[in-house]
């Protein structure tokens, strides 16, 4: 049975180590989601893995479905849900390269569809496999105070301990709509704000797995200095050789975190 679903992002478009058993193309009443959702083996532990950019990281940010991505995996029977997102580093021990927990997180995306609950809701299948009928449900509002799973993001911090890689137990991540990036006074405002880390994928998705009932936490791979915060420009080339050094971590993370999981 799945219980744990790790949803990858950029730089992480698949999941070295995984052994896959099945590909499955969900049709869900929110869309299409941003490919097959892939089942497979993960150190010997059944996982399902799902690119968030899809295969070819052809979707930007604010055209992901993130309503369909999020229905599909919970439509699986996952119950967990790690996310893996590559961020900009705000504070000053945020370098790139480090990965993070974030425990709170400020939407600063807009335009986006950001809750289930817009008239008619279609639930997850019964316990026996069988979908009910769709129906108008009320509008639930959910609590947000934590927006992360706490025992999971301990979970993430106790497996960086255990794999011996330099973590940041904490964090606030500062969603922007993207795909562009920020400017240097919108990263001097979003530092006002209390912002410590800045990514343009961790909302509406968090927010979505709350209200789908998921255990849901962020790895925050950063991949470079945000606007501002070092000197010179921005490039795509310091980017992506903080990606390959911080996914090669998050690959090593996962494989502990779910062994550990299965200890519980």
């Amino acid at each position: 049975m799945i219980e744990m679903a790790i949803i990858g992002g950029t730089g992480l478009t698949s999941l070295s180590g995984l052994e896959i058993v099945r590909r499955e193309v969900m049709h869900t009443p929110y869309g299409e989601p941003s490919g097959p959702l892939l089942f497979g083996q993960l150190c010997g532990r059944e996982v399902l893995f799902l690119p968030r950019h899809g295969a070819g990281h052809t979707i930007p940010p604010h055209k992901i479905n993130y309503r369909a991505n999020l229905w599909a995996i919970a439509q699986s029977g996952a119950k967990q849900v790690i996310a893996i997102n590559a961020v900009g580093g705000i504070r000053s021990d945020m370098e790139p390269g480090m990965l993070a927990f974030p425990n709170q997180i400020i939407d600063y995306t807009w335009g986006r569809v950001s809750t289930l609950f817009d008239g008619v809701t279609p639930p997850l299948n019964s316990g026996d496999g069988a979908a009910r009928e769709t129906s108008t449900i009320q509008v639930t509002h959910i609590d947000f105070t934590d927006p992360y799973c706490e025992s999971l993001r301990q979970l993430l911090i106790r497996s960086a301990a255990d794999a011996g890689i330099r973590a940041i137990p904490d964090g606030t991540y500062g969603a922007t709509q993207g795909p562009r990036l920020e400017s240097r006074a919108e990263i001097a405002r979003l530092a006002r704000d209390g912002c410590d880390l800045v990514g343009m994928t961790g909302m509406p998705e968090a927010a979505l797995a709350r209200e789908l009932e998921l255990c849901y936490a962020c790895v925050a791979v950063v991949a470079n200095w945000a606007a501002g915060c070092s000197e010179g420009i921005i490039t795509m080339a310091e980017i992506e050789h903080h990606l390959n050094g911080g996914m090669a971590q998050v690959r090593q993370l996962l494989e502990v975190a779910i062994g550990n999981a299965c200890l519980r």
